[in-house]
């Protein structure tokens, strides 16, 4: 009899404990060769808070050939046992603490999402999305949510697009370290979410060029401006202040136009001293002229 079948299942304290342990060992190895890690790190008890993370979880959690394997990933990924998680074009790769001293290595092969579906969600989201930063927030509206978020049509994988392998000695296909992984990948769209287009080899900026492309006028968003925090939250960088632009000053009101001036007789010119005055038609003679 395998009495190993029979082990007690380790409690979330001595598994936190033991992916610490794990992570503190995994990073002085990966210093000595240069190798960035990047592990998933929760706070509390929430998986994924954003609408890129919730759906992704919600299509995994809709694999009902998975079901009874899901609620050991979860606990795994809230003790902190995902120690690295790196996403691709295609391939998800990681490294999970388990039992063993030794981590295990998990990766996920994803098909690339069809060129017909591709073509036929930019076509029904031409003209629904307002920008790149409301695609990216999951600030959607019902109808898109509802395309992208199609179990058939949508932009998550199906069960027969994934292919996954495990180090772990588990004969099953999905084994708590891969859907420990699955869930990390939910976790990590919250910050972020372009990574979904990067797995299923997608260009996230074609949705928002279908709506000219198509002659489609993009929907207004609900703000009229995008503020510097939301770009923040988004890329994770930080913004300067951009300089304000003065207002535009108002044209003045034409003038009305004013009737010409009358224009005054001229005054009779002033004689000069030392002039003499003469009557008209007295003529010319001493008598008559004036020293």
């Amino acid at each position: 009899m395998n009495w190993r079948q029979y082990a007690r299942t380790p409690r979330v304290a001595e598994r936190t404990a033991r992916a610490l342990r794990a992570g503190e060992k995994l990073s002085k190895d990966s210093a000595k060769t240069g190798r960035v890690l990047s592990p998933v790190r929760l706070t509390g008890r929430t998986l994924a808070s954003s609408f890129w993370g919730k759906a992704w979880c919600a299509n995994l959690e809709a694999y009902r050939d998975y079901e009874y394997r899901l609620p050991r990933g979860r606990s795994y990924v809230r003790s902190g046992a995902v120690l690295d998680l790196q996403i691709e074009p295609g391939r998800i790769a990681a490294v999970v603490a388990g039992s063993r001293a030794q981590p295990y290595d998990v990766e996920i092969k994803i098909k690339p999402l069809a060129t017909a579906q591709w073509s036929r969600l930019k076509t029904q989201c031409a003209g629904e999305i307002g920008s790149l930063i409301e695609l990216l927030e999951g600030r959607l509206s019902d109808r898109v949510m509802g395309i992208v978020t199609d179990p058939a049509q949508g932009l998550f994988p199906k069960p027969r697009e994934i292919e996954m392998t495990c180090s772990c000695p588990d004969w099953a296909t999905m084994c708590k370290h891969v859907a420990a992984v699955l869930y990390g990948v939910g976790a990590r769209l919250d910050s972020e979410p372009e990574l979904l287009f990067t797995l299923r080899n997608l260009e996230h900026g074609e949705l928002i060029a279908a709506a000219v492309d198509l002659g489609a006028a993009p929907v207004k968003s609900q703000r009229k401006t995008i503020a510097a925090e939301d770009l923040s939250g988004v890329f994770g960088i930080e913004l300067a202040d951009a300089p304000r632009a003065r207002p535009a000053r108002e044209p003045r009101p034409a003038a009305e136009a004013k009737p010409p001036a009358k224009r005054r007789p001229a005054p009779p010119p002033t004689p000069r001293s030392g002039t003499v005055k003469r009557k008209v038609g007295a003529p010319r003679g001493k008598g008559n002229t004036k020293r």
